[in-house]
């Protein structure tokens, strides 16, 4: 099983393509959306590595989705992940990342509802965590939303980080 499509009332989920790469450049350009994020140094090494972010398929339905608005569906909102989480057994995280114009709709949420729900349901997850720079207020209320709860500092990507976590239901 590969990474599926998936849809929500609003957003369709569908798993990340090459034709995603500009878009995915263009967002992680800007410097506030990757405020709380490594900043791109060199966008040539950039844009290379999201290539290798493509094809993906080690991971049984885990992966990376490029979500678009039903409405305008050309329109790219951003990306959300579900992959095991380096260098911790067992651990799976979700993530995200929208281009600024999408903040404030509920995108993030809406996406990453329906990826957990996916996780739970058809990949049989137990668990579902959320590494995040503490400082970041908006990845916080999404957890929130999800109905995650805060665990503490873990240490992830070289940084400390806060950690939301979520048990099947």
């Amino acid at each position: 099983m590969t990474c599926p499509g998936l849809e929500t009332p609003r957003l369709v989920l569908r798993p990340r393509s090459y034709n995603d790469i500009d878009a995915m450049a263009a967002m992680d350009a800007d410097p506030e959306v990757m405020r709380y994020v490594e900043p791109i140094a060199d966008p040539v090494v950039h844009r290379a590595e999201l290539m290798t972010w493509i094809p993906d398929d080690e991971d049984p339905g885990m992966g990376g989705w490029s979500v678009f608005p039903k409405e305008a569906p050309e329109r790219y909102l951003g990306w959300i992940v579900l992959y095991p989480l380096e260098g911790w057994e067992g651990d799976v995280e979700i993530g995200w990342r929208f281009v600024r114009d999408a903040w404030g709709h509920g995108y993030a949420s809406e996406a990453a509802a329906a990826v957990m729900e996916h996780g739970f349901r058809t990949v049989g997850l137990d668990c579902i965590v959320v590494v995040l720079d503490p400082d970041n207020q908006r990845s916080r209320r999404v957890c929130e939303k999800l109905g995650m709860t805060a665990a503490g500092m873990r240490r992830a990507y070289d940084v400390d980080c806060a950690l939301y976590v979520k048990q099947r239901p």
